[in-house]
């Protein structure tokens, strides 16, 4: 019973909240105590929201899920957990973002994660059925976590991360989408409305231009004259290798081992994309910090 509960907020998902951090990291102030207090908060408080939202949405979708390959093993779909006791976990990790975000932090990082939170309710009742926009939803997602660690700590962020980390998380989510193109093809039930929206075509086409894209965001960014990162080093820009590097790898995941399904388990599982993603990391923290 309590791994099924653990196994239903999905923890290992909340590696998609760091992006909170992400302000504090690249303004140069994460090693300031309050900064770093305040990001951390911010990430906890993220994390139940998240929690929240990934109950709801299996306890919609429990019939569909029941029938996915993968998904069918979710404790809501597998009957471990019944309907009531998992709202009922939901209710509690909800109230436990909002007292602890009411109680530590300010009003602007609350609005933020209830917009968040409103955000996935439209995606699981109504968006996620419509091709481009469920994609869009996602990466608005992530957006809105940068804002959230902004306001928390009072770090303006620059335009070009904020068009970045969308457009990056718009390519991660083309690429979730392929993966459901190739179940269907391979003959399995269709478990969402959208990919009738979606082909093969599309989503490789889509995929390649979203990784130019992202690389000369990711470029802009490096040289933008209003970025939050305040560094008197002209190299930042070297940093863009490992991205190069990271976006091709997983376009082969995607389009050559067809396993881009689940981006936070290619995270925790893909050597590869671990140590480039720790090489790069160094690197950035070495500009910021050494």
């Amino acid at each position: 019973m309590l791994k099924s509960l653990v196994i239903l907020l999905r923890p290992q998902q909340w590696l998609k909240n760091l992006f909170v951090l992400a302000p504090a990291f690249f303004a140069g102030s994460f090693l300031i105590a309050d900064v770093l207090r305040d990001s951390l908060l911010t990430f906890i408080i993220f994390s139940a929201a998240a929690s929240t939202v990934y109950i709801f949405n299996d306890w919609i979708d429990r019939q569909a899920d029941s029938k996915h390959p993968e998904k069918r093993t979710r404790p809501i779909a597998s009957g471990k957990i019944s309907g009531k006791i998992a709202l009922i976990t939901g209710l509690l990790t909800l109230l436990m973002s909002m007292l602890m975000g009411l109680s530590f932090l300010n009003f602007e990082v609350m609005a933020i994660t209830g917009s968040y939170l409103v955000l996935n309710l439209a995606y699981t009742l109504i968006l996620k059925n419509i091709a481009i926009l469920d994609v869009s939803c996602i990466a608005t997602g992530f957006v809105l976590r940068l804002f959230a660690g902004s306001e928390a700590t009072g770090i303006e962020l620059s335009s070009w991360i904020i068009t970045l980390t969308f457009l990056l998380a718009l390519f991660l989510a083309l690429a979730k989408r392929r993966d459901d193109v190739i179940r269907e093809q391979r003959g399995e039930e269709r478990t969402r409305t959208s990919i009738k929206g979606y082909n093969l075509r599309f989503l490789d086409q889509t995929m390649t231009v979203m990784g130019a894209v992202v690389i000369v965001a990711y470029l802009q960014y490096c040289h933008a004259a209003d970025r939050t990162i305040q560094i008197t080093t002209s190299r930042l820009y070297l940093s863009a290798a490992f991205v190069v590097i990271g976006l091709l790898r997983y376009m082969q995941l995607a389009l050559v081992e067809e396993r881009s399904g689940n981006p936070t388990r290619i995270l925790i599982e893909d050597r590869f994309t671990q140590i480039n993603l720790l090489v790069w990391g160094g690197f950035f923290a070495w500009m910021l910090y050494g």
